[in-house]
């Protein structure tokens, strides 16, 4: 039986469906050498990405949260980037509090037209997340593949 030798940090990507999303979409179809380690979730805005969203997502044993949006002053809702924005600075500063990595919670500006800065975002963040590690203040819930954290 063959073992991985290296840990790979798993992260949960919240994308504008405007423009992140249709980056993401584009390097996909480029086919832009990116790491796998990303699950998407399509969002209507960057805006719309609640703190307790990237919580549950630490919660549920995800190694890092990627929100990613319009670029900014391009928003297709005017100044949801700009809310997300504040929004993540904020979540930081208070998960940081309780004993969380300031790294573990990304944000980036992709349009629709950057599939290749998409797959460098992704490399970059799981670059960092390899750097700070696994996610250990909720350990439990990797164990169980976050069936616990739905209960």
């Amino acid at each position: 039986m063959e073992q991985k030798s290296e840990w790979d940090p798993q992260i949960v990507g919240f994308l504008c469906k405007w423009c992140s999303y249709a980056g993401a979409d584009l390097a996909g179809t480029s086919r832009k050498k990116y790491p796998p380690n990303v699950r998407v979730i399509k969002v209507p805005c960057s805006g719309r990405v609640d703190p307790l969203f990237v919580l549950k997502g630490l919660r549920m044993g995800f190694d890092g949260v990627l929100v990613s949006g319009c670029h900014p002053g391009d928003c297709h809702y005017q100044t949801g980037n700009y809310r997300a924005r504040r929004k993540m600075a904020i979540t930081k500063k208070f998960l940081e509090y309780m004993g969380v990595e300031p790294e573990r919670i990304q944000a980036s500006w992709v349009s629709a037209s950057e599939g290749d800065k998409f797959a460098a975002t992704v490399a970059d963040v799981t670059d960092n997340l390899k750097k700070t590690g696994p996610n250990r203040l909720f350990e439990d819930r990797r164990e169980n593949n976050g069936t616990e954290a739905s209960k």
